[in-house]
């Protein structure tokens, strides 16, 4: 039921992705079977690492779900020359079937508590594998005749030019899909799958290639030596994902102050804060400003916890321009106290700024969603949404960006024909 649900939810490109890891899954098992595995011994080996590496797999910011050390058993196994002195001669069918098989079995322990892995990340490792395999292992026994003489330069030139291809193959498809997930600019999703993915991708590419070269004079002890500092680089990025994570749960936690205290309508900050995100993707936004923006969205409204009399629903769209400004203040000094959250701050701080005073982008975008918000609260009404954007664009130029307003109305189109649908 899980795995349906889960089937469900994915758009064409994931499908499309999965469907082609399926086939090159049951190519490779297949091939694979039928003639027999070359090297059995350094094939359950890697086999056993990858899926070691599934299993202690984490979802990092922006729910990247990543396998540091399955992605780098992975590299390691499709670019092996030899194995202490022995030539590798599994083919990239063999390695695509390895990949496979480790990533199932990794997978399924997480299945059995519930726990089912994306299916469209697992399928982007295993594509990424297969296609540096391919690429790789029919240059593989001409690389070592070279490399045998003492000239592991070609060999090494090779790898990395493969490997830099197959990071560059895999960033292009992350970014194909979460520009069609998050309704993001391609180019922008590019830009961010470089700053956020990125390093972690040539931390674990350049370690996969030490592991094939290791293998050359540790032989199979090469594995166990590599998998205990992955094993600890992995610990180090679960604890920042959690700490992350932790972050955010606080946040939207102190948010929902206002609501308990009868301030602001119930779930007007989450409202807010999703609006914001969604008009800023449209803006194209990176993703580190993103996360500042929804903290900040999240947060807006904490000012009004210094009033001894709440505006009527917590409205400060409707309320004088002095006092949101007033609130807009403390919440900011409230928010800069906790010693972390400069820029939320100032993105608070400037929320009620006129154009004119060249306010940031993210307090722009707050801007223009809390009103919208003010104004229609959870209502799926498109008559009441329609009202509301027309109000917006009697303010633009004085009071609301223009450009920040056309894309809250492409945003509030979607949402409402979604609902309607």
């Amino acid at each position: 039921m899980t795995a349906a649900r889960a089937m469900r939810g994915l758009d064409s490109g994931q499908l499309l992705l999965i469907c082609a890891a399926g086939m090159l899954t049951v190519a490779g098992i297949s091939h694979t079977a039928a003639g027999g595995p070359v090297d059995p011994q350094v094939a359950i080996g890697f086999g056993a690492l990858i899926a070691v590496g599934e299993l202690a797999r984490l979802t990092m910011p922006g729910n990247r779900e990543v396998a540091p050390i399955s992605t780098a058993a992975a590299i390691g196994y499709a670019l092996l020359l030899d194995v202490g002195g022995q030539p590798a001669r599994q083919s990239a069918l063999q390695v695509v079937a390895v990949m496979s098989v480790g990533m199932i079995a990794g997978a399924l322990p997480h299945l059995a508590v519930g726990r089912p892995p994306r299916l469209d990340a697992i399928a982007r490792r295993l594509l990424a594998g297969s296609l540096l395999a391919f690429a790789y292992r029919p240059l593989a026994g001409s690389l070592r005749s070279i490399a045998i003489d003492g000239n592991w330069w070609p060999a090494l030139g090779v790898m990395a030019a493969l490997v830099g291809l197959m990071l560059t193959a895999d960033v292009v498809i992350a970014a194909m899909l979460r520009a069609e997930q998050v309704r993001t600019a391609f180019a922008v999703a590019v830009r961010d799958e470089l700053r956020m993915a990125a390093p972690l991708g040539a931390a674990v590419a350049a370690s996969g290639t030490l592991l094939a070269l290791a293998a050359h004079s540790m032989n199979m002890t090469a594995l166990l030596v590599f998998a205990a500092p992955l094993l600890v680089t992995q610990v180090a990025f679960r604890k920042y994902a959690g700490i992350r994570a932790t972050y955010l749960q606080t946040v939207r936690a102190l948010s929902r102050v206002t609501e308990v205290g009868g301030y602001v309508e119930p779930g007007h900050s989450r409202r807010v804060s999703m609006l914001s995100v969604a008009v800023g993707r449209e803006l194209g936004m990176p993703e580190p400003q993103l996360l500042e923006l929804e903290y900040a969205a999240l947060m807006h409204d904490i000012g009004q916890l210094s009033l001894s009399d709440p505006i009527p629903g917590g409205a400060t769209v409707l309320t004088d321009p002095v006092q949101a400004k007033r609130i807009a203040e403390l919440g900011a000094e409230v928010i800069r106290k906790t010693g972390v959250l400069h820029g939320v701050a100032e993105i608070v701080r400037h929320q009620c700024d006129t154009v004119d005073h060249s306010p940031p982008m993210p307090s722009r975008v707050i801007k223009v969603a809390n009103a919208y918000d003010d104004l229609v609260g959870g209502s799926p009404d498109r008559d009441r949404a329609a009202a509301a954007l027309e109000r917006l664009r009697l303010g633009v130029g004085t009071e609301y960006d223009p450009a920040v307003v056309e894309a809250m109305a492409r945003v509030v189109d979607r949402l409402t024909g979604a609902t309607r649908l």
